[in-house]
């Protein structure tokens, strides 16, 4: 039995059709949740796993599979789409999963044999099962996996091409922000890997950087951090020589010995969601507001820098109380709590989150001719209006900010303070170059966008509240 389990690319976004610049190599992340169904896939099956952000994939000669898989973001579930409507032609069948599959049943129904709505581990032997005895479902409804059944992700099959390998840690958050679907497709409770598993599975990674895939790593409560330190001590004593970056909230500064810990573990850079320099809109936020609003925000970030950790912060625009101006604020903010790489994001409504449901409420989608328009829903085009920032304000926000933190006099600024502070510069030259590479290729992409879509904007064309929702469930 051939089993193809395929990532598939968004045309907008494809860091294959940038190779211009070296630098895009450090944008492209594997796709571990198929090499973690590999992993769970019965030896009778011959896996193969395609991943078309490494490049265009040639699958009329490909010998023909038995099964596909495809597992999709919401950005890439137009391109998700297109891949099954060519093999169910061919008259095999279509399995997708992941988070819009889920939050998006009906819509995924349509265009595919059958869907795993959530977590997929405890259900995927079922669906094979299923496949090879001709009873396949329309629907399997995945639980929130016990962590012990995770097992070691097949990373001998997809060794090159990658600059940073992949691992998960952890599961679920209990943060709930409006704009994060995190907690509704893996909840709110924490779930760890057991620290044994972990360890052996970086020995694994072919890779010599590693990013872990975790939503917060260390967690929040004081037994998550205990739990954080075991783990940085497991991973120092292994001495696997691995270097990884990982997400995390700010109260990682706050304890100085989780801090040693994690960079004796490996660890070169934390990526923290900052969202908003204004305390007065992070309550917008939920939880997370609470962590951002009590601490020293550029004490924190050089307590972390201080250890040679790499901090890149990220920021949202388009919240309600942004207004002209905001992008030249993000920059500020960044360069005052002294972050080494920065990246800003639109506000966007995903499916499952309570921000779909607030901007659906209130005719605040501009972009909703799906699944043609999900391609857009990067976090990097603006696809709702916002309340004080027209879309060509928007854009202009984002841009100047971008092309001000990435300026080039900007960056040799950042890269020499860090040589000053006798840090290792690579990871902020390298991460710096490929942002601003990246920005001005979208810089670029704005001009079509506004002028293809942007009558879409306007508030006369805003629909009345309740328009059609596509997250809706069998």
């Amino acid at each position: 039995m051939r089993l193809y389990l395929i990532n598939p690319a968004n045309p907008l976004v494809s860091i294959h059709g940038n190779r211009s610049s070296y630098w895009n190599r450090y944008r492209v992340w594997k796709p571990l949740s198929l090499l973690v169904l590999a992993a769970l896939t019965p030896p009778n099956w011959e896996v193969s796993i395609l991943d078309e952000n490494l490049g265009p994939v040639d699958y009329l000669s490909l010998p023909r599979p038995d099964l596909v898989g495809i597992t999709a973001f919401t950005s890439q579930a137009d391109r998700a789409y297109g891949l099954a409507a060519y093999f169910r032609h061919l008259g095999v069948p279509v399995v997708m999963g992941g988070i819009h599959a889920t939050m998006c049943l009906d819509e995924a129904l349509a265009r595919v044999d059958a869907v795993v709505a959530g977590e997929a581990e405890e259900i995927w032997s079922q669906v094979l099962q299923d496949i090879q005895h001709g009873r396949l479902q329309r629907c399997y409804r995945g639980q929130p996996a016990s962590m012990d059944a995770v097992p070691c992700a097949r990373h001998d099959l997809l060794t090159t091409g990658y600059a940073f390998g992949a691992i998960q840690t952890s599961r679920g958050c209990p943060l709930n922000c409006s704009f994060c679907s995190v907690t509704a497709f893996n909840g709110a409770r924490f779930r760890q890997r057991p620290i044994p598993a972990v360890v052996e599975e970086f020995w694994t990674i072919p890779e010599k950087r590693v990013l872990v895939v975790d939503d917060n790593l260390i967690g929040v409560t004081p037994a998550q951090i205990a739990r954080a330190k075991e783990l940085f001590r497991a991973l120092a004593t292994a001495g696997t020589g691995k270097e990884w970056i990982c997400q995390a909230s700010i109260n990682i500064a706050d304890d100085e010995e989780l801090l040693d810990l994690a960079a004796r573990a490996g660890c070169v850079g934390v990526f923290i969601g900052f969202e908003s320099p204004a305390p007065a809109m992070r309550p917008q936020l939920g939880k997370k507001a609470d962590l951002l609003t009590t601490r020293d925000l550029p004490a924190a970030v050089a307590r972390i820098r201080h250890r040679n950790i790499m901090v890149v912060g990220s920021f949202i625009l388009g919240l309600d109380e942004d207004t002209p101006g905001s992008g030249k604020r993000i920059v500020e903010a960044a360069k005052c709590y002294g972050v080494d790489n920065l990246n800003v994001l639109f506000l966007t409504p995903l499916p499952g989150t309570k921000l779909w449901k607030q901007f659906e409420a209130e005719g605040r989608i501009a972009l909703q001719d799906f699944p043609q328009d999900w391609k857009y829903y990067t976090l990097t085009y603006p696809v709702g209006r916002y309340k004080h920032l027209p879309l060509s304000t928007a854009i202009a926000e984002m841009i100047s900010c971008n092309k001000c933190f990435y300026s080039l006099p900007s960056i040799f600024s950042r890269v020499g303070h860090t040589l000053l502070e006798r840090r290792n510069p690579v990871y902020t030259l390298a991460s710096n170059l490929s942002s601003r590479k990246n920005h001005r290729l979208l810089s670029e992409a704005y001009a079509d966008f506004q002028g293809t879509m942007g009558y879409l904007f306007a508030p006369e064309r805003a629909p009345a509240p309740q328009i059609r929702h596509p997250a809706t469930e069998v």
